[in-house]
């Protein structure tokens, strides 16, 4: 590659794209927050849903396996079926797009493009998550299989007044499409096809430098196999083939809302209640509570135990030797008391402790103690979005399931064939 190609962090590409009047209907939760049952109710009535595309085993026996091979060739078969069917359809010109969301009195607007996979493997599309095998390989098939990348990556970047002009300027324009998704969030979307803006949003990012990977770490990792695999195959790859990009929707960092990702365990490492409120007492001043104590700045922490909420606060020493990691909340509740108290050294692979999005509530916690076999939650303050890019930055990772996105992108709005 030239180093002008190398440069380039996120070009505009041809949108797969639903016709305006079958986008409601056919624009879908993503793939990995609905089961398949509840994928099934969804589509009732609805012969074009994405989750035909997304989660094709939904139109095969509720016995199959859902990693079988039938599985994704059936993705491939109905997505190839809705373009003939001109359900979907490809832009006739690379551009970019505008995709704005919308939950209750929150507003976020970015922009979609085709993020370069150069970038990504030279950690200029940053991530700050491990990835789990099994859900790679999953992503690995799928895009192979159905030849696109269906499912955007949510990624977030330094404001910039360049990128910000362009979007202030298009949503003034009428939308191509707009969209009540799961949990009555708003979708919309705009082209952006003036030439002028597109090589001023391409710029933008030049400048930028780099962008952070938010939600959508296995989708990346997948597409960079996917890219490798197929570069192979080529004798002389040129790293601008159409596989050489993934899907992404870049916001600006300060409109990104990350909300808590709270832990549940199943019991309390042979100590009785009483015996583990004295070992926390210990530690730090714990705080019986009438209602639930919802963190509200970091460092404060909220336990729900034997139907009781205490309150505490936690922190630890600054020395050289710690990382940017190590200052967490999500982190210090491990240093303090995961590991030394309930022996849970990592929370990737122990089956004892679980992971509650903060969009559940802190009510989510109190069932999940009271009725679903689990004996303590802890609830915690998210990190900021300035941690993130911190903790990306210094090339580590963040403990598993610290960030919880919201709102979330949805399936179909965009898709980026890889031909």
């Amino acid at each position: 590659m030239t180093e002008i190609e190398n440069k380039l962090i996120v070009k505009p590409f041809a949108a797969i794209r639903p016709v305006p009047d079958l986008a409601q209907e056919l624009v879908a939760p993503p793939y990995d927050v609905i089961n398949a049952d509840e994928a099934r109710a969804l589509v009732e009535g609805k012969p074009w849903s994405f989750l035909h595309i997304s989660k094709p085993e939904i139109d095969l026996d509720p016995e199959t396996d859902p990693y079988s091979q039938e599985v994704y060739d059936k993705g491939r078969n109905n997505f190839n079926y809705m373009i003939e069917q001109k359900v979907l359809r490809r832009d006739k010109k690379e551009c970019f797009y505008v995709y704005q969301l919308k939950m209750n009195n929150h507003v976020q607007t970015g922009i979609v493009g085709a993020a370069s996979i150069m970038s990504y493997l030279q950690n200029i599309v940053r991530r700050h998550e491990y990835t789990r095998p099994n859900k790679e390989t999953d992503r690995v098939r799928q895009i192979d299989a159905v030849n696109a990348q269906t499912g955007p990556v949510f990624t977030t970047h330094k404001n910039s007044e360049l990128i910000q002009v362009v979007i202030d300027r298009v949503v003034k324009g009428a939308a191509d499409y707009n969209v009540i998704g799961d949990g009555n969030v708003e979708h919309t979307l705009w082209l952006v096809d003036d030439d002028a803006d597109i090589i001023e949003i391409t710029r933008a990012f030049e400048e930028l430098g780099v962008i952070y990977i938010a939600d959508g770490h296995h989708r990346s990792a997948a597409a960079a196999r996917v890219a490798a695999e197929r570069n192979a195959k080529i004798s002389n790859p040129t790293g601008n083939e159409a596989h050489d990009f993934f899907l992404i929707v870049s916001f600006p960092e300060t409109e990104v809302k990350i909300l808590d990702y709270n832990r549940i365990v199943k019991d309390l490492n042979g100590y009785s209640t009483t015996e583990f409120l004295k070992e926390i007492s210990e530690i730090c001043d714990i705080v019986p509570c009438d209602e639930a104590p919802k963190p509200t700045s970091s460092g404060n922490y909220a336990m729900y135990i034997d139907g009781k909420w205490y309150s505490f606060a936690l922190s630890i020493e600054e020395t050289e030797e710690n990382s940017v990691v190590d200052y967490l909340d999500v982190s210090i509740l491990s240093t303090k008391l995961l590991s030394p108290l309930l022996n849970i050294n990592d929370p990737r692979t122990d089956p004892r402790i679980d992971f509650v999005g903060g969009i559940r509530g802190m009510a989510e916690l109190e069932k999940r103690v009271d009725t679903g076999g689990w004996k303590v939650a802890f609830a915690i303050f998210p990190p900021t979005v300035a941690e993130l890019m911190a903790v990306a930055d210094a090339g580590e990772v963040m403990p598993p399931k610290s960030t919880w996105f919201e709102p979330k992108l949805a399936d179909g709005m965009v898709s980026l064939l890889m031909e």
